[in-house]
């Protein structure tokens, strides 16, 4: 936990990375006092490691893939229940998550020591295809396909047309930067695309959280010294969302073990007492003083 810009307030430390399969990243964490990780593209953690952290059950459709996003419990000042993901039916049970996507996600309800509970999702949007009758060019393919998905998954936990209802955190990487395809030049199609998985997050009850100082990842041939594009993003439910900070810890020095830098997510262990208005603005909410 540390103390938020409100000093009378404490936050509980919550981490957003692309680890990219790496071993190191998983000690860096450890090294970090977080509370929580939202991880994507992880391995099973290092031996050295492993009795460190709590990662939960298996990913569904596990042997499909050889990396899964993760929501890995690093301190005991709380309490992670995880999710288990089955296929994609239309009625769960309380402790299970149904899915439509390998790899894509997962899920945990957070309980924070002395705070209020939350549902936490890590999220991937992993790069698909064409399929082979396009003869398409795309040798990388669309990220947009499996954002699409996850949302789906995601819509199990909204249970009512009042986003204050809802204490959701959503963060990973999309592989998507809005920034860049906004740009002249750039095919306004994938902008287009692009800005549909928002407009579905928005009319979920989500406010888009950013962050919103500069690039997340610099590609395999550069480093932190040399980010190029904003692929990670956080959002969180409107009206929860207003008492959340998020930071891209993207200095050279603070980057870390992959080429994706970590996002921090400071949460407040006291619950705010939001109102929202109609159009969800974010400018009306208040928090109780202690």
């Amino acid at each position: 936990m540390s103390v938020g810009h409100n000093k009378d307030v404490l936050m509980m430390r919550v981490v957003s990375w692309n680890i990219a399969g790496r071993h190191e990243p998983w000690r860096q964490l450890r090294e970090m006092g977080a509370d929580v990780a939202l991880l994507q593209e992880a391995r099973n953690p290092p031996p050295d490691v492993a009795s460190d952290v709590e990662i939960g059950g298996e990913p569904w459709l596990k042997h499909q893939f050889d990396r899964w996003c993760r929501v890995v419990r690093l301190s005991d000042r709380v309490r992670v229940e995880h999710f288990t993901q089955i296929d994609p039916i239309s009625v769960a049970e309380s402790e299970q998550m149904p899915v439509s996507g390998i790899g894509i996600n997962a899920a945990a309800r957070v309980i924070p020591e002395g705070g209020a509970p939350f549902v936490a999702v890590s999220t991937y949007a992993r790069w698909m295809r064409p399929h082979p009758t396009t003869r398409s060019k795309w040798s990388v393919g669309f990220p947009d396909g499996s954002a699409h998905r996850a949302i789906s998954d995601l819509s199990a936990f909204i249970g009512d047309t009042d986003p204050s209802t809802h204490r959701i955190i959503v963060a990973g990487d999309l592989n998507m930067d809005p920034n860049f395809w906004s740009k002249d030049g750039q095919d306004p199609l994938w902008h287009a695309r692009e800005r549909t998985v928002w407009t579905r997050m928005e009319a979920l009850g989500f406010d888009y959280l950013g962050p919103h100082d500069g690039p997340t990842y610099h590609s395999t041939r550069a480093s932190p010294e040399n980010p190029t594009n904003q692929l990670d993003h956080v959002f969180a439910s409107r009206g929860f969302s207003n008492a959340i900070a998020v930071r891209a810890l993207n200095d050279p020095a603070e980057w870390g073990a992959s080429d994706h830098c970590r996002v921090l997510i400071e949460v407040p262990l006291r619950a705010a007492s939001v109102t929202v208005s109609p159009r969800g603005s974010r400018q009306s909410w208040r928090r109780d003083r202690p």
